[in-house]
């Protein structure tokens, strides 16, 4: 089979699997059909809310994210998982689309065990996770809507990377995406110091996931964290902290032994009685005019 199949709706080939994106020039024609403005046929672009970090400490890496998915206005989901495995010792947090940051992570980590069947079980590098995922994202120019924090550990030590949609990247010690990372950065920007010990991480990323949940409309519910260390192990701690969770219903209570209200209290004005009548006619029935 051929690497490219040919559509008459593009400009030229298109390579098969992966994302589709056919519809691009024909969305692009109707826009410029319909003039643009409010006459425009096309659905505007939904708005997304998340709060993702990541840092390195002395011994690994910690991760957090928050849980709260929305569509436009509505919260559509409170426990979202926005941490993502890849490997046993790389994981990544996404914000975008949920959908794109989803595949985006299942495809890596599927080429990522690929390698590591065929090169004996070696440990996975993160850089190589880095690399294949900002070669995808860099492919569909952005229009795959993933903005992900990379995380893990390997022979060269705790790495964390900043991968944007369009697949440019940046290495760090610290870092924050999504709606709420100003708030998050504020946090990491003013308590972030070198030589910190596993407990004093969590704690940080905790607190800078807390404040994207309370500054940010986009993110909220709950905080997950995920620690990654230098000895090959992890800790994925979904709800580390639920500072949003509804109290438990209480026993049900007789409402009626509650009511302190005696008869009298609402005086009674005018009382009145009005026959049903059996018919209707014409001279019953008032028209209004409606307003729309």
């Amino acid at each position: 089979m051929s690497e490219y199949s040919s559509n008459p709706g593009l400009d030229g080939p298109v390579p098969d699997g992966g994302f589709s994106f056919d519809n691009v020039h024909r969305n692009s024609l109707l826009a410029r059909l319909s003039g643009g403005g409010n006459a425009s046929i096309l659905p505007l672009a939904t708005k997304t809310g998340t709060t993702i970090v990541g840092l390195t400490y002395e011994g690994g890496v910690v991760l957090g994210a928050d849980t709260r998915a929305t569509g436009g206005t509505e919260v559509v989901d409170k426990d979202c998982e926005k941490i993502h495995y890849l490997a046993p010792n790389i994981y990544c947090c996404g914000a975008g689309t949920a959908a794109d940051t989803e595949k985006t992570t299942e495809l890596i980590s599927s080429q990522m065990e690929l390698l590591r069947l065929n090169t004996g079980g070696v440990r996975s590098r993160v850089v190589t996770a880095c690399t294949l995922l900002k070669r995808m994202l860099f492919r569909y120019q952005g229009y795959v809507s993933a903005a992900l924090v990379l995380g893990g550990c390997d022979v060269d030590g705790p790495h964390v990377y900043q991968i944007y949609p369009h697949g440019s990247t940046s290495k760090l010690p610290y870092t924050t995406m999504g709606s709420g990372s100003l708030a998050a950065m504020a946090v990491f920007e003013s308590d972030f110091r070198d030589g910190m010990t596993e407990e004093e991480a969590v704690a940080l990323v905790t607190r800078a996931i807390l404040a994207g949940i309370f500054n940010d409309l986009g993110s909220g519910s709950n905080v997950d964290t995920c620690v990654i260390r230098m000895d090959g192990t992890t800790t994925l701690d979904r709800g580390a902290v639920k500072p949003n969770d509804v109290a438990p219903l209480r026993a049900k209570i007789n409402r009626s032994s509650k009511l302190t209200m005696t008869p009298g209290t609402t005086a009674v004005l005018k009382s009145s009685f009005a026959p049903h009548k059996m018919g209707v006619s014409l001279a019953d029935v008032t028209v209004t005019e409606m307003e729309t």
